[in-house]
Formats: C-alpha cells, structure tokens, sequence
C-alpha cells in the first residue's frame, strides 16, 4: 500500500491524501473518504519517508534528572498528556541527577535531529549554555528559569517563604533548614533564600545558620536529620527542600522517640502523594507538576509553528497544604 493506493481507492488525488496524513486542509468529505480507507486497509505512512521529505521526525526529546522522583513523575505525565494529543512522540532521556549526561543527551538530540527539546535539568553550567546555544531546534527549559529562553517554572521562593513565614506564625521559633544543593537553582538555590529572608524578616535571623545540604533522597533526609539535631538540639520545626527528605527525616524522629509535630513540626515541598498519608501529617508545599509539563509541551509545539506571541515565561503558584492546621 502506498498514497496512490489509498488516493485511488478513496477516490481523491495523492496531494488531498498528503494533506490527510500531514494535517493539512481538505475537506470533511475527503477526510471521511480518506479515513475509512486507512481504517479498512491498516495502512500507516512511513515515518522514513515522511522524515525525508519534510526534514521533520516528528520527535520531541525530553531529559529530566530521574524517574523515580514523584514531581518528576508528574511532569512526565503532564507532557505525555500533551503529546498524546499531538502528532509528536516523546523520546525520553534519564540523567540520574548528572550534570554532564544533561549536555551529552543536549548534543545525542541535536545530532538525531529532533524537532525539538524539553529540558528538565538540575543546574545550568557553562557548558549546558554552550551545549544549550548550538541546538538548531527550539528548546523549552521545565522546572527551572534560565534567561533567554522559553521557561515554564514554579515559584519556589515563595512557597518556602511562605511555608517558613507558616511555623513561625505556629510558635516554632528554633527552626532548621534541610537544603537541596545550592547549585540547583529552584529546589535548591531560591528555597533556600526563600527560607533566610522569611526568618530574617520575622525577627529570627540567626535561623539562616540552621542549615544542612541533603540529596534527593529519604535517606539522605534521615542521615541530615541526625546532623542537624547536633548541630540544634532544642529544634521544634523542621523545612525540608523536597518531601522525600521529609519522610526520611521523619522517620529518624520516630526512631528516636521525637514527637512529630508536638516536639517537632515538619514541612516540606513537592506535594508528593505519598504525603497526603503520611502519619503524622505534613505541611507542604504543592506545586503543580503536572501542569508545568503540560505548557512545556504546549509552549514548544507553538514555537515549532512559529506562532507570534508567545509567552515565554510562565512561572506556576503553589498551594500550602497544612494538614496540621487543627493539630497545633
């Protein structure tokens, strides 16, 4: 089977058939025509063919840091939403949290040719913006902000301000911080200044020092706990840069006999499900994932129309969920 085939059988030209299959204009009669035809024979264009003859692969390359994280979960799920609903197909890189796999899987795209790239990344070093600057295709940054490009990111200043603003308003006056590494500049860098200046403003300055730097992990959050109760041992609120290192400093209390949230009150962001049951409760920032990969997809498939107008700089709001609100 090829177009002439279907052209014939539905009997319409080869170019009303190339419109068809490249979402082009003809008319509702022809489409049916055209789409009972594919339906009764199974046929599918090749892809190949398709490539070479408009330079396009119809495939959008994605890289996030990992797959086992919940918020990154969720963004995925919001593209794959979009994508479904497109002609594009998503093909998916995995860093596993390394900075230099995110500039390897930046040049592997744009030697593949894809007709675009999402990036979902932790950092933005010298060689992502160099790596970034050579793509021959539009690009959409997911989760973080980086100037001059088109960004879809969440306010994460605010959140931990706010957040931070919250315990202290509760009487929790001998506050730590358990930090993402610095260098990550939304789960790291701008909670972590959204943490200083709530304190800092409220009349608590000497808190900013109350701070340790965890991985991504419950681990790591269980391990961190343990440093930051020797570094303040009267500590009665604990915000965390990401629920996972909640839960694992969390767990650390349990085992050691401190009660969460009557000695200690914790926070954390993310908005993870898993946090909507944990015992005891969470106060957490909930970003909204989802919708971030969502508008990622949407902002790149109108740069790939080369729409005029388009918003380049969307930055998504939070929602506090403190389940703790009738407990303290």
């Amino acid at each position: 089977m090829n177009i002439a085939d279907i052209a014939r059988m539905a009997g319409v030209s080869r170019a009303a058939v190339s419109r068809y299959f490249n979402n082009g204009y003809i008319s509702e009669e022809k489409q049916e025509a055209i789409r009972r035809v594919v339906e009764e024979t199974g046929y599918r264009p090749s892809i190949q063919a398709q490539t070479l003859r408009t330079k396009k692969t119809k495939m959008i390359g994605v890289i996030v840091p990992k797959i086992s994280s919940s918020s990154i979960g969720r963004l995925v799920e919001g593209m794959l939403s979009e994508f479904n609903r497109s002609e594009y197909r998503m093909m998916l890189a995995v860093t596993q949290n390394d900075p230099d796999k995110e500039v390897e899987y930046l040049m592997a795209f744009n030697d593949k040719q894809v007709d675009g790239v999402i990036l979902s990344g932790t950092m933005f070093t010298p060689a992502h913006k160099r790596a970034l600057k050579s793509l021959a295709v539009p690009v959409v940054i997911a989760g973080q902000y980086l100037s001059g490009y088109c960004c879809v990111y969440h306010d994460d200043y605010h959140a931990c301000y706010d957040i931070t603003k919250r315990l202290l308003e509760k009487g929790r006056t001998r506050l730590g911080y358990m930090s993402a590494m610095l260098q990550d500049k939304a789960a790291g860098d701008a909670r972590y200044r959204g943490f200083c200046d709530a304190v800092r403003d409220m009349g608590h300055g000497p808190l900013a020092d109350n701070v340790v730097t965890a991985d991504f992990t419950a681990v790591s959050g269980y391990g961190k706990a343990e440093e930051l109760m020797r570094m303040c041992p009267d500590l009665d609120g604990l915000v965390c840069a990401t629920d996972a290192m909640a839960l694992g400093a969390m767990q650390y209390f349990r085992e050691h006999k401190i009660a969460v949230p009557e000695e200690i009150l914790v926070a954390a962001h993310g908005g993870a499900e898993i946090t909507r049951i944990a015992v005891p409760a969470l106060i957490t920032a909930r970003y909204f994932y989802e919708k971030c990969g969502e508008l990622s997809v949407r902002r790149l498939l109108e740069l790939l129309r080369h729409e005029e107008g388009i918003v380049r700089e969307v930055k998504l709001g939070y929602e506090i969920m403190d389940l703790n609100a009738l407990l303290v």
